[in-house]
């Protein structure tokens, strides 16, 4: 029997935010289940202990204090300034006002804290039609790092077409879009390190 994918809970009456932070979880983690909740009062009206984390706006935290804190450890606080993370001690906390780039490194630094090398993760099956060939995982880290087909095939000694082939694998076997997502996938599967980012 597979084991049934890792869900996440959003959970915060800003749909435009809502939306956003759920295309950026899936682009990096396809297997997982993302749900929404625009109130605790929604959350709490379904089984919430089947979620692996609670991505929840301060306003709703406030609200809903003693739920959250009893399961601290899956709270990650959505902030608008690192000022606000202050305040939530013991918290951890996500600053969504920042430029993609930090706001992509911020996740992962998230993410490298409570699941380095899969720790506090529910076992996945893995998915052989995801399979990287080397020159692909070569590109994909090329792309992390910033660099445009042009840098990467220069750098790799090859054809600026293959390149673009490369990168149309790539997106077709992991289902991520953004370079953002494709950043979060390379680091998460060890293919660059954050500090090449």
């Amino acid at each position: 029997m597979m084991p049934s994918p890792p869900k996440m809970a959003v959970v915060s009456p800003n749909g435009l935010m809502v939306m956003g932070l759920k295309q950026l979880l899936q682009s990096f983690m396809p297997a997982i289940l993302v749900d929404v909740f625009y109130t605790a009062d929604d959350l709490l009206a379904v089984s919430y202990e089947e979620y692996l984390h609670f991505f929840v706006e301060t306003n709703i935290l406030l609200t809903a204090r003693p739920f959250f804190e009893e399961r601290k450890r899956r709270t990650i606080v959505l902030t608008t300034s690192d000022a606000h993370a202050a305040q939530l001690a013991g918290f951890n906390c996500l600053n969504i006002c920042q430029p993609e780039k930090q706001l992509v490194r911020a996740i992962l630094q998230l993410q490298q804290r409570g699941h380095a090398n899969g720790r506090n993760m529910p076992p996945q099956q893995a998915d052989s039609t995801k399979t990287l060939t080397r020159r692909e995982i070569d590109v994909l880290a090329l792309v992390s790092k910033g660099l445009i087909n042009k840098e990467i095939a220069d750098r790799l000694g090859i054809g600026l077409t293959t390149v673009i082939t490369h990168r149309r694998n790539i997106t077709a076997k992991l289902g991520i879009r953004s370079v953002s997502g494709l950043t979060i996938y390379a680091v998460l599967n060890g293919y660059v390190s954050m500090s090449d980012i």
